[in-house]
């Protein structure tokens, strides 16, 4: 990792795979997230961003209505030979920080992702992950 650290999470991440959309350079790319939070995501991607950058991207979210569609900040970089060299960060890709504009936003991504977070690993383990006791 280049920046920051996938430890420094505060809070917890469940393993979902959804296709992103972006745009960078006037060009779209479209690559899939390997985790998600109420705080952030990983897009894997062997042309991740730079650490820093700030961008708007898209959560094509199946089943639960129209796409997200968020901003976010490149916290840190996997590069391809680190993705290779190490088995426990086996994906190249950024980790994103969503930013939000007010706390409606922040409430209306949070429930889009507990209903995900539901969703994948059912109620009760869902709800043990974001209300750890």
């Amino acid at each position: 990792m280049s920046s920051g650290s996938h430890e420094q999470r505060a809070t917890p991440r469940t393993p979902i795979e959804l296709k992103v959309e972006y745009k960078r350079l006037n060009t779209f790319f479209y690559d899939y997230t390997r985790n998600i939070s109420r705080g952030g995501t990983f897009i894997k991607t062997a042309r991740p961003l730079a650490a820093g950058t700030q961008f708007i991207f898209t959560l094509v979210v199946p089943q639960l209505g129209p796409p997200l569609s968020l901003r976010g900040r490149v916290k840190w970089v996997v590069t391809e030979d680190q993705a290779n060299r190490d088995p426990v960060r086996p994906d190249a890709g950024m980790g994103i920080e969503f930013i939000y504009e007010d706390d409606a936003e922040r409430e209306r991504v949070a429930g889009a992702v507990e209903a995900l977070m539901i969703r994948h690993l059912g109620d009760r383990a869902a709800m043990a992950l974001l209300h750890p006791v």
